[in-house]
Order: structure tokens, then sequence, then C-alpha cells
């Protein structure tokens, strides 16, 4: 069989290239791995806990808030085994409707480990043995998996990576994670509402490393009241477990002193690498970097003619909707068209709550770059709608040029901001300023009105409060 694409891995990123790909006229086919397709984000990683993440929250409101609400409940439980089976439900179906999306565009799909014999012909090993396909092109999107350094002696069992964390069936009593991280910060969430002890070690001074220090600093303040210790500038030492427990030794970065914390089970959270395992590359002369990403042009073609790689396996954020806007960049470009991205305008979410959702630069950023900005700041705590649902956690941010106008970064920690974010991102997408912005009320909340000088920003408290 001869097709002018085949994709190699049916995550985001493969299955949204693949249908692109498909869309444009194009034969297409797709490998995967494992029996079902949707990759780790819509098996073992968005989707999943993005589940669990809802039902706890759930769980947490009706032990915590109904209450003050005038809601009397009583002998509120939680099942994790039910959630598990919701989870695995939510994940099934979601995997099943990508399935029907290949049929409906008429995508050949091959389960195996798909791997290069040449630059035009690809190896497929699966349970029925060895086949191979011809085609013109191919995109590899293979995702990254979770990185395990040796000395946390990874066992599955008790020290575990976000996989086998979604698949706990027994509410553990102590919980350590390692990595303050997105990853880490989500799942400690989803324990800690369960009545979990979250003890979270991060390496670097903050949590959230990468994101905006102020809604790095917020967030930590709201999953303190939830109940999670943090030992920021702490690295672990060792990792030793059995059957029934673990115990962490930590080291604070600075200094000499260790110390032990016991728990049920280490949750390793420290990032993910790229997995180009069993692809063949060496046999069509493509190399790995230093961190195993392969490298790509503007295009994102590899060192090959008609080899191209997006997602997790290149440079960049390691996110969903990111690999997907680069496969269909990819099919676009394979016919005929010029489309780009701008990566600076792809947004960052944590699923945490209150959420965190992010797009374009951190303050931090442009003060390496030397950038003349002015910052707006708008607290949650300060708006009539936020008391009135209990959500008075978090801020708005809002980073512009101090010469143009234009917005440069939009930062927000509250309720449904990873709803709102889409807004901020259509409107940097056309080059708004903080004026547009402002005069729109385009963040979405009613009573916010964000102005980037002090006179403006109480201007606006004050019209807020008259409202």
């Amino acid at each position: 069989m001869k097709y002018d694409v085949v994709v190699i891995g049916s995550g985001p990123g493969g299955y949204v290239g693949a249908i692109r790909a498909a869309q444009l006229g194009l034969k297409v086919a797709i490998v995967e791995k494992y029996n079902t397709l949707g990759g780790t984000c819509l098996n073992v990683g968005c989707i999943p806990s993005k589940a669990l993440l809802d039902s706890t929250e759930h769980f947490h409101n009706a032990t915590h808030n109904f209450a003050e609400h005038g809601i009397q409940v009583s002998s509120v439980k939680a099942d994790l085994k039910q959630m598990i089976t919701r989870k695995n439900g939510v994940v099934d179906q979601t995997c099943k409707g990508v399935e029907f999306l290949m049929k409906k565009n008429k995508i050949d799909i091959y389960i195996g480990v798909g791997s290069f014999v040449t630059k035009n012909i690809i190896a497929i090993d699966g349970q029925d043995g060895r086949k191979e396909i011809e085609t013109e092109k191919v995109i590899i999107a293979t995702g990254s998996k979770p990185v395990t350094p040796e000395l946390f002696n990874y066992d599955k069992n008790r020290v575990i990576t976000s996989t086998e964390a979604l698949n706990i069936t027994q509410i553990p009593s102590k919980m350590v994670i390692v990595g303050g991280g997105v990853i880490g910060l989500e799942l400690g969430s989803v324990f800690a509402r369960l009545g979990t002890s979250v003890d979270v070690v991060e390496y670097m001074d903050k949590i959230l490393p990468t994101m905006d220090a102020d809604c790095s600093k917020e967030l930590m303040r709201s999953l303190k009241k939830l109940g999670m210790n943090f030992y920021l500038g702490h690295g672990v030492q060792k990792v030793k477990a059995t059957k029934t427990s673990t115990t962490v030794t930590v080291q604070k970065k600075d200094g000499s002193e260790t110390f032990e914390i016991k728990a049920d089970y280490c949750l390793i959270a420290i990032g993910r690498k790229p997995y180009t395992d069993g692809l063949n590359l060496a046999a069509i002369g493509i190399q790995t970097d230093e961190k195993g990403r392969i490298p790509v042009n503007d295009h994102l073609e590899t060192s090959v003619s008609g080899v191209f790689a997006i997602g997790d396996v290149i440079k960049g954020a390691m996110l969903a909707h990111k690999a997907e806007e680069e496969g269909v960049l990819v099919d676009e470009y394979m016919t005929g068209s010029k489309p780009h991205i701008d990566y600076n305008l792809i947004p960052g979410v944590v699923y945490t709550w209150p959420e965190v959702a992010a797009v374009g630069k951190t303050e931090e950023e442009l003060k390496a770059e030397g950038k003349n900005y002015k910052v707006g700041k708008f607290p949650f705590k300060a708006l009539g709608r936020s008391r009135a649902s209990m959500d008075t956690d978090g801020l708005v941010k809002v980073l512009a040029d101090a010469n143009t106008d234009e917005v440069l970064g939009v930062h927000m920690i509250g309720p449904r901001v990873a709803d709102v974010i889409m807004e901020a991102v259509a409107l940097m997408e056309f080059r708004a300023s903080a004026e547009d912005m402002a005069k729109g009320k385009a963040i979405g909340i009613t009573e916010y009105q964000i102005k980037l000088d002090r006179d403006q920003l109480l201007a606006s408290i004050h019209a807020c409060a008259a409202a």
C-alpha cells in the first residue's frame, strides 16, 4: 500500500495532522503503538487528569463549601473507584471518537511499532507480525514520556508517574510529589481534595517555574489552604520503596542536612522527555540533540527531505494544542500553502483550582530582554461576582509595551480562567492595545477593566464598586 503521508503516533498532533492531511486530499495512514488511539493526552494525560480534577472538585465543594451556601449534606464520601471508573469511561469515549474521525476521513490505521526502513518505507511491527508500507512523506508525532532517573527507583508500584497515579483506587494517607510543575500540582490537587496529605518537593525556588511569579505565589497560597505542603529549593537524594510504602530523602539545595519523608506513594513529576525509541532514525540519517529532540527547520522538516516532526519530539513547550497547530502547519506546507505559527501566542493552562492560564511574555522575560513595559493587575477579591461565588483567590495581570501600548502578555489565576484566556489570545493575535482590551472589557469579566497605570486602575475599581 502506498500513501501520500504516514503519521507515526496518534496523539493530538498525530491525529489532527492526519485529519487535516486527509481534508486536503492526501491519502493518509496513521501508525500507533498501542491498541487505542489518542496518545498520552487522551489515555494517560490531559483528559483522564481533567476527569479526576473535576470529580474531586465536586467532592471538595460538597465537604467544604456547600454549608456556607446553605446546602446541608450528610455522609458525603469519596468513592475513588467510581471516580476512576468514570474517568475510564471518559477516556474510552474520547478515544473511540478519534477512531471514528479516522474512519470518517478514510485514514488507514495500523497498530504496531512504526520504524524507518528508508525515508519512504515504514515498517510496522504488530501482533500480526511485520508489514511494510510505502509513503511520499512522513510526520513523526511520537510524543514524550515521563523522566524517571535511576535514583528514584521507579517501580510503578509505590514510586510512580502520572500514568500510574491516574489508576490508584484507594485514597492514600500521604503522598510525596517530586516536582512542582503542572503535572505535579494538578495530581497533587486531586489527592489533596480527597484528604491525602501531600508534600511537594521542588528544586526551584517557586512552583510553576516557567510561569509568571505573581501567579505562582498566588497559586501556592491557594494550594496551602487546600492542605498541600511545599519544600521549595529542595532536591531528592534517594528514594527507597517497599511493597506498601516509600521513603524519600530530601536535601535543601544550598545546605548539607537531609531529612526523610515517609509516604504511601512517591509521584515523580519532574518533566517529560521526547520518545523516539524504536523509530530507527539512524537508518535515514536523523540524529537527535542533547535533549533527545529531533531537530527541525522553520517548516518542521527534519534533516531528511520529506520527513517532518511535530509535538513533544521537537523543541518547544510540550502542549497538546501546540502539537495540533504544528500538525496543521506541516500539512498545509506540504500542499503548497505558506502557514506559520506564532509560538508566543500558544497559551498554557494549569487545571488546579483556582486555574492558571497565560499567554505571551512573562514579566521576568520582559525584564531579561530589557523591554520597556508597564503592568496592570486586578485581584478577583475586588470583584462582587467573585465574592458571590466564593471564588476570590486569584488575579489578572496584563503586560503592555510602555511606548506602543501593545499587549505583550496576559497572566491569570482564578475561576475558569482556562476558558477566558482565549479572548486574550485572540486580541494579541491582532496586536491589540491595552486600551482596546479595557474599552471592550475583553477579558470577559463584566466588572473587570484593565488599565495600565495607577490612576486608571483606581478609576476602574471605583467604577466596579458603583456598578
